[in-house]
């Protein structure tokens, strides 16, 4: 049985590249980075270079960049970390309704100690205006924090625009650029942001790393305490064949990021899906202004969940969960406001660099035995 894999916005196989990187570490470089001898000093170089390597695609400082355990870690430290400093200022954070439960955990979390949370709307495209983010504005605001492009639909925020505000108004900005870094250029100067949250599994690096991207002379409170490691806001000693292996991924997205294939690819599967189903199938989002790699889809009056299930070699995700015969909609397309008939078919494909054109070929094939 041939096996499909549209799921790269949930997880990326390790690059070869990638791996070549980690191997050594595993044996030949036990010391600990902050051993100041013969063991600890090329451990040292390899953390020095991955975070070169992160910084090169962010186009920050090597030492605006902390690693952590993943994206979650750092959406924690950025949300948690800057209210626990800066509470006395003001206690009001605007966020999205449409944002990953990285970040609306963390913020219901802050509720629960004092902080005011206002969610915006978003349209039809799952696009949040910036006017509506300055319309939410109060003198006691002190952060603002909108992904940079939906998990779900892939559809990109105007974080610049956004950035803008927040700067006029002297208020920090946070963005996770998760599902974005490696796939459209990611520029934190042109972006305005003050904080911006990446994930290795997300571009071709291991599970359980990531990184914080903290605007020079901003104060965070540490959520880990102990000895000084990552500048003082991150303590234990570093996972260096994860940091690492997240460099060069980094180093590798530069190089490779923004190909043309992995858009002309999933316009051609958009193409196809057209073709096969016609106005059975409808799109999710925006038209233009999403992530490359993102089709999010639905099947006009099916279950998403069905369509899967009817499909065991093929690894995609659903816009829709199922308990009991009751189909409930995510909160992305909730918020969207796409009706139930059409939302409750949404199909997530996610393309990425491994993804062949015979592959899409035989997912047509296999859905069109399914209706």
């Amino acid at each position: 049985m041939n096996k499909v894999y549209l799921d790269y916005n949930a997880s990326t196989p390790l690059a070869p590249e990638v791996l070549d990187v980690m191997n050594p570490l595993l044996t030949g470089y036990y010391g600990n980075p902050s051993a100041h001898h013969w063991a600890g000093h090329p451990v040292k170089e390899k953390l020095v270079i991955a975070r070169k390597q992160v910084a090169c695609l962010l186009s920050c400082l090597p030492e605006e960049v902390i690693f952590t355990s993943g994206g979650s870690e750092a959406n924690n430290l950025a949300l948690k970390g800057y209210y626990f400093k800066h509470q006395y200022k003001g206690k009001h954070i605007i966020t999205s309704k449409i944002e990953h439960p990285a970040i609306v955990e963390p913020l219901k979390f802050l509720e629960r100690l004092g902080a005011e949370i206002t969610m915006v709307d978003v349209d039809a495209y799952g696009m949040v205006s910036p006017e509506a983010i300055e319309d939410a504005i109060r003198e006691d605001t002190i952060l603002i924090t909108i992904m940079h492009s939906n998990n779900e639909v892939g559809t990109l925020q105007p974080i610049d625009e956004i950035g803008e505000i927040a700067r006029r108004h002297r208020i920090a900005f946070h963005t996770d650029a998760s599902q974005s870094a490696g796939k459209v250029p990611i520029d934190v100067n042109h972006l305005n942001v003050d904080m911006l949250t990446i994930a290795g599994h997300k571009l071709y690096a291991p599970k359980g790393i990531g990184a914080l991207y903290i605007r020079k002379g901003l104060e965070l409170e540490p959520l880990i305490h102990g000895a000084g490691h990552e500048f003082g806001l991150r303590a234990g000693t570093e996972n260096t064949m994860l940091a690492a292996g997240l460099g060069k991924a980094c180093e590798l997205a530069q190089e490779q990021a923004w190909d043309r294939k992995l858009a002309d690819l999933t316009n051609y599967f958009w193409v196809q899906l057209q073709e096969a189903f016609g106005d059975e199938v409808v799109l999710n989002g925006h038209e233009e202004k999403r992530l490359p790699n993102t089709l999010n889809v639905s099947f006009v009056n099916r279950v998403g969940q069905d369509i899967l299930s009817a499909i065991p070699q093929l690894a995609a995700s659903t816009g829709s969960a199922c308990h009991s015969g009751i189909v409930e909609l995510s909160p992305v397309l909730r918020e969207m406001k796409v009706p139930e008939y059409v939302g409750m078919g949404a199909v997530r494909f996610s393309l990425g660099r491994y993804t062949a054109k015979e592959e899409l070929d035989q997912v047509i094939s296999w859905l069109k035995e399914t209706f």
